[in-house]
């Protein structure tokens, strides 16, 4: 983990992603890009030059670049590489070209959790991202003076087209040196046999190498309680979850717990991409 990217509107939720960034940064020698992003018409915006038919994107360009000043003078930052970027295009567009062009290792992005009308209003760029981007996303809650991860709960449905995202899991988890606990949520909707369930999941510890692990079934009324529940009575320090990009109909039958989670729980959560 040498890269990390952290989209900013120097909000305090975006500061408070920042800071854990930071942390991270400093504990493996990683270096940080701090992305903001104009959304502001691309075709009325000259990237390679400075004439804009837009005043206002010259305006705005020197506030970002004032507030980046602001920003890389705060203590937590000292002795970190940080390199700043602002780019003109929608956020889930601009942090998949970022991740892109600079081989991102891990997203950062801070969240409010908020839910009903404002949801939709503020949480819809977080999800976006989750949704969509290739790279890690790790999702900060709220201020951690110490971001210190002892206890992670990898939950997912265990079937075979999730192996990928969990492989990834792991490899994180290894960084970190961190306990995983497997969990499967069973509910009414979504029964399945205790037997069953320990195949699928000893199936997956099987195949890391990987033994700090402990292998979980846990009845709730739906998947997202049933994770946030379990994860509260081991008093995890992360959530992980895999998301598969689908959009339209096939996203909101099959693909919304992990964008659920992302705005609903108060633990910080990590999406792999399928």
């Amino acid at each position: 983990m040498k890269k990390i990217l952290v989209p900013t509107d120097f909000s305090t939720q975006a500061e408070n992603a920042l800071k854990v960034a930071a942390q991270m940064a400093r504990a493996h020698n990683a270096e940080i890009y701090l992305l903001h992003i104009l959304e502001i018409p691309l075709q009325k915006v000259d990237a390679m030059s400075s004439h804009s038919d837009l005043p206002e994107a010259v305006f705005f360009m020197k506030l970002a670049h004032k507030k980046f000043e602001n920003l890389l003078d705060k203590d937590y930052l000292h002795d970190i590489v940080v390199h700043e970027t602002v780019d003109f295009n929608e956020i889930f567009k601009g942090v998949f070209h970022t991740c892109k062009k600079h081989d991102i290792d891990l997203v950062i992005m801070g969240s409010n959790g908020v839910s009903g009308l404002k949801e939709m209003l503020i949480g819809s760029n977080t999800e976006k991202v989750v949704r969509t981007s290739e790279t890690p996303v790790l999702v900060i809650k709220k201020e951690h003076e110490t971001f210190n991860i002892e206890n992670i709960v990898f939950a997912s449905d265990f079937k075979e087209e999730r192996k990928t995202a969990y492989v990834k899991a792991i490899e994180f988890t290894k960084v970190l040196g961190a306990k995983t606990h497997l969990l499967m949520v069973n509910t009414p909707q979504r029964f399945i046999t205790s037997e069953h369930a320990n195949e699928r999941m000893q199936d997956f510890a099987n195949s890391s190498n990987f033994s700090n692990s402990s292998i979980n079934i846990y009845n709730d009324v739906t998947i997202e309680k049933g994770i946030m529940n379990f994860s509260k009575s081991v008093n995890a320090d992360l959530i992980v979850m895999s998301t598969h990009g689908r959009q339209g109909i096939s996203h909101f039958f099959n693909g919304s717990i992990s964008e659920d989670l992302v705005n609903h729980a108060k633990r910080p959560v990590i999406t792999f991409k399928v």
